[in-house]
């Protein structure tokens, strides 16, 4: 897997974006555990907020994920206070790798790695970042050519476990996609059949290849290989997105 076993440290030298807020009643499951979707959300709100305290941030607000890794190395509870931390880990001139740290108030820790594509918000293709918006991201990381290397890419199998994810109005966001946090909550369904998975430390990394839009017919397709469990989100038969949950 492309992916680094252990996720890059957080510089020394210059100090990472920071804000925090406590985990509420609909981030968490029945037994008040941090749900990947709510982390999923978590990593778009850290985002926003960055932009707005980094010089072009304004003119830079379209965004699309490539792969997001979420490593919980100790569960997060209900009622504790999270605060995140963002710095760039690898970039190009269109996209980049954002780290995202979770810790919670008492213990819990999540670390994620995000592969994002700037896009024009007018031209709806990968745009060149500017040079003041790029600045304090090159401070961050010696990696500036950084390139995509997908590390999902097994097809669905013939004989997984298929079962319908309908879309809601809900689910779908201004670009007439689904929010990527929407898939997580798909990854919740099937993972919910796993207790075993996410009962001690494990990572979950999800790969989204072509958008979900409104009207399209989605199953999800499991198969479960010793301990990794793959969830394929497909249309006609076709896969759109990938996760793998595995021990960590």
């Amino acid at each position: 897997m492309v992916i680094p076993s252990v996720l890059p440290e957080r510089p020394t030298t210059v100090s990472p974006f920071e804000t925090g807020w406590p985990v509420r009643l609909a981030d968490t499951d029945g037994n008040q555990r941090l749900r990947l979707d709510a982390i999923a959300r978590y990593l778009q709100d850290i985002g926003f907020e960055h932009l707005d305290a980094v010089p072009d941030g304004d003119t830079h607000r379209g965004w699309v994920v490539r792969r997001t890794a979420i490593d919980v190395l100790k569960p997060i509870q209900f009622g504790e206070r999270v605060t995140l931390r963002r710095w760039c880990s690898g970039l190009s001139t269109r996209w980049c790798n954002m780290r995202v740290q979770i810790c919670g108030s008492s213990g819990g820790l999540i670390e994620t790695e995000a592969f994002i594509i700037h896009f024009g918000t007018e031209s709806g293709v990968p745009a060149r970042m500017s040079d003041r918006f790029l600045e304090p991201m090159l401070a961050h990381t010696t990696e500036h050519r950084l390139r995509w290397k997908a590390a999902l890419s097994d097809p669905p199998p013939v004989d997984g476990d298929v079962r319908p994810f309908p879309l809601r109005v809900t689910d779908i966001d201004m670009l007439d996609h689904v929010n990527n946090a929407v898939y997580l909550s798909g990854v919740e369904e099937v993972l919910a059949d796993h207790a075993d998975l996410k009962s001690g430390p494990h990572r979950a990394v999800i790969e989204y290849a072509k958008p979900l839009r409104t009207g399209d017919s989605v199953h999800l397709v499991a198969t479960r290989s010793g301990s990794a469990l793959d969830i394929w989100f497909t249309v006609a038969d076709e896969p759109h997105a990938v996760a793998r949950i595995m021990p960590r």
